[in-house]
């Protein structure tokens, strides 16, 4: 068996899970922090997109801010979004604004309640396989 990318703690994945629930039908992001591939921080981020029912755009100030509060404790390891009706893997739109190479983006997908993960190289973006544990 292989062993996974990124490792995420049930109560954290729930807390995600239920961010996005309560934030449909508009899509919800944060910042995720851990360290060696498993996820300890989630810090919810406003989502000030104009349509932020078919995209996110995580607030300047409030990023800075959750990122300061993860790296108190752990690595910045990436991002987290909400697809609450869309497929469950990065739109184009995602991959035309992705910026943080080497950075994981994750998508909560309310239509499977689950999250799945990618890291960005900076060209695309390569699933990572995730374990809720």
């Amino acid at each position: 068996m292989t062993s996974p990318d990124l490792v995420f703690e049930t109560a954290l994945a729930e807390r995600l899970l239920d961010h996005a629930r309560a934030g449909a039908p508009a899509e919800v992001c944060g910042v995720l922090g851990g360290s060696e591939g498993t996820v300890t921080h989630a810090e919810p981020v406003s989502n000030i997109a104009s349509t932020p029912r078919t995209r996110y755009e995580l607030d300047p100030a409030e990023t800075v801010e959750a990122i300061e509060r993860v790296e108190a404790g752990a690595e910045h390891l990436g991002f987290y979004h909400s697809h609450p009706q869309g497929p469950p893997r990065p739109s184009a739109t995602d991959e035309a604004e992705a910026t943080w190479p080497g950075a994981v983006y994750c998508i909560v997908s309310l239509p499977e309640s689950r999250i799945r993960a990618w890291r960005w190289t900076g060209d695309r973006f390569d699933e990572l396989r995730v374990e809720t544990v």
